[in-house]
């Protein structure tokens, strides 16, 4: 069966380290990490990747106040992809655009503030908040950007856990090909940040990154890794048919070419390796390309201790006679944005396409040799021959994985 083309044709992002495509990749290049320590209730100080974008570009304060942070980021990516597109927004028909939001958790931030609130009132509930509702419901960072844009066509998230932001991707790239949608925005947000669940659950497993500085908490495939620095973090793109874009002379990043996800159906949070190359390796039958044909690897790694070594295996089964294949890691550099990872982690580097620099993974100063994979990029970026195809993996808690190829585009 012949399938639509779909290619990308917006980007619209927020990073602890860079609020657009161009600053983000900008500070991959230089080797700039953003992490800080925080305040955690309950918790004292954590480390921590904060996003500082203008969320008033496209909000007012009361929706701000009414609305969530997770929509807010939803928001502002969706306008900035929408507006990196170029299509003419007034002309598009908005029941023909979908919405597919990853999400790896989404109410706990709201429900946590409101229980605190009513702390301080002996738990009275007539101090619950009535917009909690609207504001916990799993669809919320999709609704609060149909809502702000005035979209009536389908949108919802997708809980995918730290697969997400590839999962709203493969979601949109099947709606378009179904002729269910025209044009979509897809990708993947995350709040978690704002949550001391997650790190008080992350500190209780031994996977909470400790460091002196900051930005050298992250520390993916090095010896010296003790777990995941939490950020926060968005991603959204537009993606049409191709005959679509080319018709109205859109800019094109790249080509969905393959993509899979798959499940361990073995343990609530340890990867399993053989499913994970399984992923990969149907990613890679669908694109109808060969490893030899990746040139550059995204990988997950969190830097867990296990799990690094887990992903490592996966792709040192896959691309063990792959000498054009490099391998890098963005968590070194803004930490792990859970639902926003994969889709802020393909954005790092689609423009790779353009300039064939491989931005590197940073903060390994003793590899860990379990870890070595070859074509991994250390510390510096690496210039490269081509760059025709790009891997991005994300896996998640409860055995999800994804993996999703974007192609350079040719005519």
């Amino acid at each position: 069966m012949k399938h639509s083309r779909i290619v990308i044709t917006g980007i619209g992002l927020t990073s602890p380290n860079g609020n657009t495509l161009a600053e983000f990749r900008a500070n991959l290049l230089a080797g700039i990490a953003r992490i800080q320590r925080i305040d955690m209730r309950y918790m004292g100080q954590v480390l921590a990747g904060v996003c500082n974008y203008d969320a008033l570009r496209y909000q007012t304060k009361k929706e701000i106040r009414v609305g969530t942070r997770a929509g807010s980021i939803s928001i502002y990516c969706a306008r900035e992809a929408v507006t990196d597109s170029r299509i003419d927004w007034d002309k598009v028909d908005k029941n023909r655009v979908g919405i597919y939001v990853g999400v790896t958790e989404h109410g706990n931030v709201e429900t946590e503030n409101e229980i605190y609130a009513i702390s301080k009132f002996n738990y009275d509930t007539k101090f619950w908040s009535h917009y909690h509702n609207p504001r916990t419901v799993a669809n919320n960072p999709a609704g609060e950007v149909s809502l702000n844009l005035k979209i009536t066509g389908p949108a919802y998230t997708i809980g995918a856990a730290c697969a997400a932001g590839n999962a709203g991707l493969i979601q949109a790239t099947q709606m378009l090909r179904l002729g269910e949608v025209d044009f979509a925005i897809c990708g993947g947000v995350s709040e978690s940040i704002h949550t001391f669940g997650i790190f008080a659950g992350f500190k209780s497993q031994g996977a909470l990154a400790t460091h002196a500085e900051p930005n050298q908490a992250s520390r993916p495939f090095d010896k010296a890794r003790n777990g995941i620095v939490v950020s926060e973090g968005g991603c959204l793109y537009t993606l049409e048919r191709l005959e679509d874009a080319q018709a109205r002379g859109a800019k094109i990043y790249g080509e969905v070419s393959g993509y899979c996800i798959n499940s361990d159906a073995s343990d609530y949070v340890l990867p399993n390796p053989t499913r994970q190359a399984e992923c990969v390796r149907a990613a890679l039958i669908r694109g109808e390309l060969t490893p030899q044909d990746i040139h550059i690897v995204n990988t997950h790694a969190t830097a867990t201790p296990q799990g690094d070594i887990q992903e490592c295996q996966a792709l040192g089964s896959v691309f063990k006679d792959c000498p054009d294949t490099h391998i890098n890691n963005t968590k070194s550099f803004i930490g792990h944005a859970m639902g926003a990872a994969g889709a802020l982690e393909l954005a790092g580097n689609l423009p790779s396409f353009d300039d064939l620099i491989v931005h590197p993974t940073i903060n390994i100063s003793d590899l860990d040799p379990q870890c070595a994979l070859p074509g991994l990029v250390i510390n510096q970026p690496r210039t490269v021959k081509r760059v025709d195809a790009i891997l991005n993996n994300s896996f998640g808690m409860l055995g999800i994985n994804s993996t999703l190829i974007i192609k350079r585009f040719n005519a």
